[in-house]
C-alpha cells in the first residue's frame, strides 16, 4: 500500500498550484495532509474513489489535518482525547483490522522557543496516545512532526541548535519516541544520507540552494518492519514550503 503525507501550508492555495494533478499522479491508497488552514465548508474537493476525513482547528485559518483514502476505516478518531490539545485540529486516526494510521501536525515551539513548555507536554501526551494504540495493534504515524532529529536532517545544524525544531529538548523527545518501539522509516532505508530535506524556508532562496530540514516523517511500530518496502522524499513536487513524503508497505486492508 502507498501512503503520502504532505504539509500543504494552506490547501486552498495549493489547489491553485496543481494539487489535484499531483494527487491523481501519485494515486496513493492514503493521502494525509497537515496545515490545511480550513474550516468546514471552505473547500469542496472532488476526489472520486476516496473517503475524506477532516479535522479543523477552532481558530480560523490555522493548523488542521485531513486524510483521503481509498479504504473505508472501521473507526475514525479526531484528536488525542485531551481538551488542551484537541482544539487545533492536529490529529486524525483511522482504525483498520490490523493497524492504525495516524496523521499529525505537531505544534511548533515558535520563535525563542516561547511555546516549548507546551510542546513538551504535547510530546508526552501524544506518545502516551500512540502507545495506547500500539498496545492494541501496530501504528503508522505520519506528518509534519516539527523536529529535525539528527545533524544530517538539516543543512545548517550548527547555527540552529537553540531554534525551534532543533532544540535539545525536542530532539531528545524524538529519540524517546523511537526508543518506545518505533522506526523512522526514511532513516531505516537511508541511515546516513545527507541533503534529504522536506521543508525549506521561503526566505534566502533556501529551496533552490537545498538549505532545508527533514521534519516530515513516516514512523511505524517496529513489528511492521518486515512489511517495509520503500520510503522516499518527493522533493521535486512543489506548491508548498514542504514537499510530500512517501511510504510503501506490504499490508492487506
Amino acid at each position: 500500500m502507498k501512503f503520502i503525507s504532505w504539509n500543504v501550508n494552506g490547501l486552498r492555495a495549493v489547489v491553485k498550484k496543481g494539487f489535484i494533478d499531483i494527487f491523481n499522479e501519485l494515486d496513493a491508497d492514503f493521502f494525509c495532509l497537515q496545515e490545511t488552514k480550513l474550516q468546514a465548508g471552505q473547500i469542496d474537493l472532488d476526489l472520486p474513489g476516496y473517503h475524506q476525513y477532516w479535522n479543523y482547528a477552532e481558530k480560523k485559518g490555522y493548523s488542521g489535518t485531513a486524510i483521503f483514502t481509498k479504504h473505508e476505516p472501521d473507526e475514525v478518531l479526531y484528536g488525542i482525547g485531551k481538551t488542551e490539545h484537541d482544539q487545533e485540529g492536529r490529529v486524525i486516526t483511522l482504525s483498520y483490522p490490523t493497524y492504525y494510521l495516524v496523521t499529525c501536525y505537531t505544534p511548533n515551539s515558535q520563535n525563542e522557543l516561547k511555546r516549548l513548555d507546551y510542546r513538551m507536554t504535547w510530546e508526552a501526551d501524544f506518545l502516551d496516545y500512540l502507545n495506547e494504540l500500539d498496545a492494541q495493534k501496530p501504528v503508522i504515524i505520519c506528518g509534519d512532526l516539527n523536529v529535525a532529529h539528527q545533524n544530517i536532517d538539516l543543512k545548517n545544524w550548527k547555527t540552529n541548535q537553540k531554534n525551534a525544531g532543533f532544540s535539545p529538548e525536542e530532539r531528545r523527545k524524538f529519540t524517546e519516541f523511537l526508543e518506545n518501539g518505533y522506526i523512522d522509516t526514511f532513516r531505516y532505508f537511508y541511515p546516513e544520507l545527507e541533503g534529504a530535506y522536506s521543508w525549506w524556508s521561503y526566505r534566502f532562496n533556501a529551496r533552490a540552494n537545498n538549505a532545508g530540514w527533514r521534519i516530515d516523517y513516516f514512523i511505524i511500530s517496529e513489528r511492521l518492519k518486515d512489511q517495509l518496502e520503500a520510503a522516499s522524499i518527493l522533493n521535486t513536487l512543489t506548491g508548498s514550503d514542504h514537499c510530500p513524503v512517501e511510504l510503501t508497505l506490504n499490508l492487506t486492508k
